[in-house]
Formats: structure tokens, C-alpha cells, sequence
């Protein structure tokens, strides 16, 4: 192992706070009950997991009853579409319906809607971004059709930082009666989230990614919105979600909710102004090198960067072995060796998009992280670069 190790691939997932551990400890040990049992433990259990729905839900301007605790991100998600559309199409009596995205969602999203076409018979949009991996409203307002029943729009890319105007998005779906749901996992540790300011019916958050357990995920459903269970089985989570609900996860949800509410607030700006300074110095020191995203409307902390001619897997080795651990892109897709779609979609050519690296700032990253990583990045990119070479 390198002497020194540097995480720097905070949207693959965070560090649980400590204050996050302590709150969950004692439903991993002593408060250990079923929270639908009658007796004193499942009150007990029940009691805090009331609470964890008070708490996720204040911090987002929510009521408590519109919060629904799942296994992580991609199942809310998967809960939100499925159940929202299927549900919309049979209470407005479509044949079909029709269901809008774009090709730069996470997986947990773009292949829910291409099932949704392919197995249930649902007519898809899938919007085209720009350059930056921003949607046009025009584009959106075109889309629209009298059979749309929902739009699944990002609110922040987790692959290039790109921040989408959710407010005005889903303010035009509503002006035609379309259901709007929001992938925001990436958001919470970094932005304000208020789901009336978003104007949305639907969001999908994962704990981890906001200093959080792994295992829990939160969906907002808007009380009113038409919505299908698509698992079945019990009554759980308001008979939304069936199964045991994982308490001490909720419980841990609702601690790092707190903190990063208190926290953003400084980390935020600080954030901010390392990414800026870590993408200066790496676009100066780093030949055929860019930016992906939008360059100021992006997520705090987020750099995503092209290397014109280097495998971006290789290179994600090479800095590995100097002792910094970034990513080519999501998590979920990492050792494709192909282009990344959503780099594709934004109409990035191939000998660029092969060389696609995210670096993602969190709570603990310091100047001193990213003066190391602006000092071994070139020399890294140049040995891939000459193997690459080397090779033809």
C-alpha cells in the first residue's frame, strides 16, 4: 500500500460521520425489536423510526407521512417511477402512457424507464442535454405529450456535477398535469433541499452518499401523488414499501441529515472554492486536458475532467498506486471499458470520453489533498499517456 492515502471519490460514497455510528448503536444492540410488534420493543423500535420520518422530513420541508425509508437510492428510484407511472396510466385511463427522462441519469433511473417501455408498454422520451449535460425547458416543453404521466429529471449529475433547474422543470410539467420525479442522491451533504421549493412529487436520496450508513435510502412521495406499490407482501412504510423496516438505518439517515444540515453551511462555500482551485490547476498543469459539466453550475467539490488519449481505468490505477483514490465516473459502471453514456449523450467524442476522471471533494478533504493530487495527477497522466504509446 502507497504511504499516503487520499479519498477523493465522495459521490461513490462518503464516511459515516461519527455522530451518525452513536446514534445508530443502540438499535444495532439494545433496541432491537420489530417495529410493527405490539409488544414494548416494537413500540420501542417504532417510537425511533417515527422519529427518523419527523426528522428526514422536516429537514426537507416535508411532512413525516411523506417519507418513505427503502434499501438505498436506486430502489427509491425504482419505487418512484414504477410505482408513479403505473399508477398515473391506470387513473387517467391511458392505453400506454408516456414517460420522459434523459439518457444522462444514473442506471437506477435510465434502465427503470427503458423497462417500463420494454416489459409494461410505455411510450419513452429520453431528452437530449448539451455540451454540459444541461436540458433545455424548450426540449422538455416539446416533449410533453397528452399522455405523459411522469418526467424523471436529475437534480444533480453524479458523473460531471451538472446541476438541472428542477424548480423550472418540473414547474412546466405541472402546467400539463405531469408527475415529476428528481434523482437527487448527490445533492443533500452539499445543497439545500425543500421539496416545495423544488415544486417535485417524487425524490430519491441514499444515505451513504451523505455521511450516512450504506443499506438506507429515502424516497419523498408528495401527498396526493398516484402512486402502485411494486413490491408486495405487507403493510410497512404506510403500505408503500413492504418489509421490515432496517430501523437503526433509518435512525442513521436521520442523524446525517442533521449533520450535513449544520455542516453544508460552511462546507459548502469551503467546497467550493478547493474544487475551483483544483480545476485551475489541473486544466494549467495537465495538457489536452477539460472540464466536463457545467463550469459554474455544478455540485460543490465536483471536478469530472477529460484527458484527450488515456484510458481513464488506467489512469484511475496509476493515481491508486500513488495513493489517491478517484473514479472514472459512477460506481456502478466502473470497468466498462467503454465510453461513458452519459459523456456520449453530451456529445463528447470517443478519444476524449475514454479518458473521463470524477474527482469528488468531501467534508474532510483539505488544500493540502488537493496540492498533492495537482502534483501527481501530471506525472500519472503523462505514464499512461507513454504506455499508451508504447503500446501501438
Amino acid at each position: 500500500m502507497p504511504e499516503r492515502r487520499i479519498y477523493l471519490d465522495n459521490s461513490a460514497t462518503t464516511a459515516m460521520a461519527p455522530q451518525v455510528l452513536a446514534a445508530m448503536q443502540p438499535y444495532l444492540n439494545d433496541v432491537y425489536g420489530n417495529a410493527s410488534s405490539l409488544h414494548s420493543f416494537g413500540r420501542d423500535a417504532a417510537a425511533a423510526l417515527d422519529e427518523a420520518h419527523s426528522v428526514v422530513g422536516c429537514a426537507m420541508g416535508a411532512r413525516a407521512s411523506e417519507i418513505v425509508f427503502t434499501g438505498c437510492g436506486t430502489e427509491s428510484d425504482n419505487l418512484a417511477i414504477r410505482g408513479i407511472a403505473l399508477a398515473a396510466r391506470r387513473q387517467r385511463g391511458f392505453e400506454r402512457g408516456h414517460i420522459i427522462s434523459t439518457a444522462t441519469e444514473h442506471h437506477a433511473v435510465e434502465a427503470t424507464v427503458h423497462q417500463m417501455h420494454e416489459l409494461f408498454g410505455f411510450d419513452i422520451t429520453m431528452l437530449p442535454v448539451d455540451d454540459a449535460g444541461c436540458v433545455a425547458a424548450a426540449d422538455l416543453r416539446r416533449a410533453i405529450r397528452p399522455d405523459t404521466v411522469l418526467a424523471s429529471l436529475m437534480l444533480a449529475n453524479n458523473e460531471v456535477g451538472t446541476l438541472l433547474p428542477i424548480r423550472t422543470l418540473a414547474d412546466l410539467c405541472h402546467e400539463h398535469s405531469v408527475l415529476f420525479h428528481t434523482d437527487a442522491v448527490q445533492a443533500p451533504a452539499y445543497l439545500p433541499l425543500d421539496v416545495n421549493e423544488l415544486h417535485v412529487d417524487a425524490l430519491a436520496l441514499s444515505a451513504h452518499k451523505f455521511y450516512g450508513p450504506k443499506g438506507v435510502g429515502v424516497l419523498y412521495l408528495r401527498e396526493g401523488t398516484p402512486y402502485l406499490p411494486t413490491l408486495t407482501g405487507g403493510g410497512h412504510e404506510r403500505g408503500r414499501r413492504p418489509g421490515t423496516v432496517n430501523v437503526a438505518g433509518a435512525v442513521g439517515a436521520a442523524a446525517a441529515m442533521k449533520y450535513v444540515m449544520q455542516e453544508r453551511i460552511v462546507q459548502a462555500p469551503r467546497l467550493c472554492a478547493l474544487r475551483d482551485r483544483m480545476i485551475a490547476g489541473v486544466l494549467e498543469r495537465v495538457p489536452y486536458a477539460r472540464l466536463s459539466g457545467h463550469p459554474t453550475e455544478r455540485l460543490p467539490g465536483h471536478a469530472s475532467f477529460l484527458f484527450k488519449d488515456v484510458d481513464g481505468e488506467s489512469l484511475l490505477m496509476s493515481l491508486d498506486v500513488e495513493g489517491f483514490a478517484v473514479s472514472t465516473g459512477s460506481a456502478c459502471t466502473s470497468g466498462d471499458p467503454e465510453p461513458s453514456p452519459v459523456l456520449t449523450a453530451m456529445g463528447i467524442p470517443r478519444d476524449w470520453a475514454l479518458g473521463g476522471l470524477r474527482i469528488t471533494l468531501g467534508y474532510h478533504s483539505t488544500e493540502a489533498d488537493v496540492d498533492a493530487l495537482l502534483e501527481t495527477l501530471p506525472m500519472c497522466v503523462d505514464r499512461v499517456r507513454r504506455a499508451a504509446l508504447e503500446m501501438l
